[in-house]
């Protein structure tokens, strides 16, 4: 499997975490150093991995468990040596965000190092 897949790889764990409100896949995603920041309604949040894998995991019933469409593009993808930026649009939490993660290759292993998000609609 060459990068780009192992990555595509990563954002598709990244998605099923919350799709599947499983915080366990939340902290396989990203480094537990990572940092999810961007705008909502009530103005800029920031979360720690663990801050995010519990507002993943209080997402009851799931996304999946309720039936709700699955929604996931990756509109593009660059490599530079041992980063990535990858940036996406997913549906979540009844919006549709577009997402830029940084992805880091440690020892092989390509996870997310930085999410900013916007809220698109």
């Amino acid at each position: 499997m060459d990068d780009k897949q192992k990555i595509e790889q990563g954002v598709q764990l990244y998605f099923d975490s919350m799709y599947e409100s499983s915080a366990e896949k939340v902290r396989q995603a990203f480094y537990e150093n990572a940092m999810i920041t961007g705008y909502m309604e009530t103005g800029l949040a920031e979360m720690t991995v663990d801050q995010f894998a519990k507002f993943v995991e209080g997402q009851q019933p799931s996304p999946k468990e309720k039936g709700d469409e699955a929604l996931l593009e990756i509109l593009s993808c660059e490599i530079a040596g041992e980063t990535a930026c990858v940036r996406v649009r997913d549906g979540y939490i009844g919006h549709v965000f577009v997402d830029t993660l940084s992805f880091l290759k440690k020892d092989d292993e390509w996870r997310i190092y930085n999410k900013l998000f916007h809220v698109e609609s």
